[in-house]
């Protein structure tokens, strides 16, 4: 019992923390979120949901039970567990990206052509704890980013008329900051073989993009900074159901659906615009306007999603997942310059996984490389935005392994997501990206009676 309480304490303080940390890295979100001049539309990078144990496959989930791994891609897969059992995940990730095009351009404003240039992060992933509350149903608790923003394009003025008259003069836009998901959820599993389960959704966050005009030179001249500051404060829910059908003595198949609902975004929008005076003798900051508005026209269109896994008994796993979100009634408002709309978003998904022999007990190297599992998959995602009526398309594959840690079903999971989104096609920026993971699996069982002689 010491170590099942040394866990709840842990889980406890990390679920406790994690807004606090979330709220750190808004503070310093160069730090902390990937770059991506993508996340210049809407509501920025969308974060691909799921615990590291999804991203390792591709990102499957919705059809996929395992009793060892906490799957939050489907309301009703809280109730795979064994009756006692508890858990956490916790998750961190590292992403490296080389874009190529425009972007690499506005880091480097005196390049001409195809330039390249690269970008890397850390950041928290995902803190989830899993508890049962019957012997038939269990819930869920966890927090994990939903989007991220952090941009910055740089360009100077070209006129040699004007700049001969004030000099150097500068150009920037720039964005910080992102949306994050609270939720908590329970399931149960009736009549055996089938499961549903229900998820409520908290989104909250902030999002400021900004606007400047630089005089390098000229102290006459003030700076302007304009932009707008969106935040956001709201529920959703998503429910999910999943059905086993067994196939022979050790295959067993899989179905399961998810439906997420439309979600309104409350919270309200700050439209803002300073004149900054800076010399030698006068550093004044004066508000132009500024004033806050209700967010009217955000919204998180509803979500459907299907899958299908067959799990041969503790060996292995094959699985394929499909989801389908239709952007186009939300209203993100115009971007000067840029020919953007959004679209319908598509995920196609596969994954596996596989253990030699997850109960070899006999020592050596050789038998422990037959005790871990190995997981991999594929994706293909047709994003919601769209530049130029053509979609931005991600591919990748995705490699990962989980090993065992002491007793039951404790893991070290590590992976890596290898990929691409955008082309040089079509005016797109084109990003190259190898994204880490690692995550901690932590598992004990509850109301264990100690013995004694």
């Amino acid at each position: 019992m010491k170590k099942t309480a040394s866990i709840l304490v842990v889980a406890a303080a990390l679920l406790f923390l994690c807004p606090a940390i979330l709220r750190a890295q808004d503070d310093n979100p160069q730090a902390s979120t990937g770059y991506s001049p993508y996340s210049l539309f809407g509501f920025g990078d969308l974060i691909q949901q799921g615990t590291s144990y999804n991203a390792m496959m591709g990102g499957i989930g919705i059809g996929d039970r395992n009793v060892r791994m906490i799957n939050i891609l489907n309301p009703a897969g809280v109730t795979a567990r064994e009756v006692k059992s508890f858990m956490v995940d916790f998750g961190l990730e590292n992403r490296n990206t080389i874009f190529y095009g425009n972007a690499a351009r506005s880091m480097s404003p005196t390049a001409t052509g195809v330039q390249r240039s690269a970008s890397n992060s850390f950041n928290m992933h995902h803190i989830v704890a899993s508890f049962p509350i019957s012997t038939m149903g269990a819930f869920k608790v966890g927090i994990m980013p939903y989007s991220t923003v952090n941009y910055d394009f740089k360009a100077k003025e070209t006129s040699d008329e004007l700049v001969a008259s004030v000099g150097d003069i500068t150009y920037e836009r720039s964005g910080r900051g992102g949306y994050y998901k609270a939720f908590l959820g329970a399931g149960v599993t009736l009549f055996k073989r089938l499961s549903i389960g229900v998820d409520g959704n908290y989104y909250f966050g902030k999002i400021v993009r900004s606007s400047s005009v630089n005089f390098n030179n000229a102290s006459s001249y003030r700076f302007i900074n304009s932009g707008w500051r969106d935040n956001v404060s709201c529920f959703g829910a998503k429910a999910g159901l999943q059905y086993t059908q067994p196939l022979s003595k050790a295959l067993v198949a899989t179905v399961g659906v998810t439906y997420d609902f439309h979600t309104k975004l409350r919270g309200d929008q700050t439209r803002f615009a300073y004149g900054d005076t800076q010399n030698e003798t006068l550093d004044v900051s004066d508000t132009i306007y500024f004033e806050r508005y209700k967010l009217e026209n955000y919204a998180i269109p509803a979500e459907i999603g299907a899958g299908i896994t067959l799990r041969y008994a503790d060996q292995w796993m094959v699985g394929f997942d499909y989801t389908r979100r239709d952007w186009r009634k939300v209203d993100f408002g115009g971007y000067p310059g840029v020919d953007f709309s959004t679209g319908v978003e598509q995920n196609f998904r596969a994954g596996f996984e596989l253990t030699p022999n997850r109960y070899d007990v006999r020592s050596g190297f050789g038998h422990f490389l037959r005790r871990v599992t190995y997981r991999g998959g594929a994706y293909h995602q047709r994003s919601f935005m769209q530049l130029g009526g053509n979609p931005v398309v991600s591919t990748g594959i995705t490699l990962g392994f989980g090993l065992p840690v002491f007793r039951y079903y404790n893991s070290l999971n590590f992976g890596v997501d290898i990929g691409q989104r955008g082309t040089l096609k079509s005016n797109q920026i084109r990003e190259r990206y190898f994204l880490f993971t690692i995550s901690f699996n932590l598992h004990d069982i509850w109301f264990i009676k100690p013995l004694y002689n």
